[in-house]
């Protein structure tokens, strides 16, 4: 049985950078928001985040993401926004209604507008080996180095060549462990090439077409094998390089964190280079459910500068679902947020993701005026 029943405006579910700035877009509008999060700290992963930002003053360039978490933090508790941390969602109903938990009780909350803000979670690579101590997920090794300053290891192979392999990476290199190598299975750097080009003039070499085979130790890994794979990604024999190592650290991707939308029965739809299965959404962010949006990783995984822009994307429409903002005071700020997010999603793979979010989001325009 439910402690309390909580009503409000909109409930944010997720305390990341598209949750927070969802949060803030709305507090300053004058909706009655509340913001959950499950986890014991706000901010996702922008506390781990110690570069600077890429973009225009808007988009908080050169400021780091510990940096804007803080900035975020502190303008909801000025606009006396409740942020509600160990207070996982666990159940979203039709009628906005949220079974949650608050103070360690049950606790359910009565919404007119929700929005999704996830994230997403790290994608597992399997091998011989991959449970030994010292084989990680990037995020965890981010956690340890950024946020609270341990070495996980002295050297360290890491696996993937994405954004977040890259950033990584250069982390480690900053926190004084050893980068032997980056191997990446594609033939290609899949991040941003500053990225890639900063850790390669500190004298990282990247082995592109390689996989790992496995990783072997007494107690915690101690050697990692990898080796070139062909055209189907199987490993070739003869090509095996073996690293002496102490830290794995494996940056594969990300996978949306659609869970909560799943279970409500929201419609989805599978997008590879999005993450995987996404919630349908239109341009306003608006699900398949009415009064639902989504913003921010779980509505396909980008970069945290496109999941603050999605968070006010979002909030925008909750205000003009509640009649806060007028149509077209929203038309013109929406469009404001586009020009942004078109400027992020500029270049030779950012371009691809937005070509993605616009097929999503013409499928589901499309579909809703087929039902209608």
């Amino acid at each position: 049985m439910a402690r309390t029943v909580t009503h409000c405006d909109v409930a944010v579910i997720g305390a990341g950078p598209a949750g927070l700035s969802a949060a803030v877009q709305l507090g300053e509008a004058g909706a009655d928001t509340i913001v959950l999060d499950e986890k014991p700290a706000a901010g996702g992963q922008l506390f781990k985040q110690i570069h600077k930002f890429f973009g225009s003053e808007r988009h908080m360039a050169g400021m780091r993401g510990f940096e804007i978490g803080e900035l975020l933090l502190s303008r909801c508790e000025e606009l006396q926004i409740p942020v509600r941390l160990n207070s996982p969602a666990w159940a979203l109903f039709p009628d906005l209604s949220l079974g949650t938990t608050f103070e360690g009780l049950p606790s359910a909350i009565k919404a007119k507008q929700v929005i999704v803000a996830t994230g997403a979670s790290e994608n597992a690579l399997s091998f011989p080996g991959w449970t030994l101590p010292g084989v990680m997920g990037a995020g965890a090794v981010q956690t340890m180095v950024n946020y609270h300053r341990v070495r996980p290891g002295e050297r360290a192979l890491v696996v993937g060549a994405g954004n977040v392999g890259l950033i990584v990476a250069y982390q480690l290199l900053q926190a004084g462990i050893e980068v032997v190598a980056v191997a990446e299975a594609a033939h290609t750097v899949g991040g941003y090439m500053v990225h890639a080009a900063k850790i390669r003039r500190m004298g990282v070499p990247f082995a592109m077409n390689h996989t790992v085979l496995s990783a072997e130790g007494e107690g915690r890994v101690e050697r990692c094998t990898i080796a070139a794979v062909d055209e189907a990604f199987v490993p070739q024999p003869g090509t095996e390089r073996t690293f002496d190592v102490d830290l794995v650290c494996v940056a594969v991707g990300l996978s949306p964190a659609v869970e909560l939308c799943s279970s409500m029965g929201m419609e989805m739809t599978h997008v590879g280079e999005l993450g995987g299965w996404i919630p349908s959404h239109n341009a306003a962010l608006q699900t398949s459910i009415d009064g639902v949006y989504v913003a921010g990783d779980v509505s396909g995984v980008e970069e945290a500068s496109s999941a603050m822009e999605e968070g006010r994307l979002a909030a925008l429409s909750a205000l003009s679902a509640l009649g806060v903002v007028r149509r077209p005071e929203a038309e013109c700020l929406r469009t404001k947020i586009k020009e942004s997010l078109n400027q992020l999603r500029r270049g030779p793979f950012g371009s691809t993701l937005a070509q993605r979010k616009e097929d999503v989001c013409r499928r589901h325009e499309e579909q809703c005026l087929t039902i209608a």
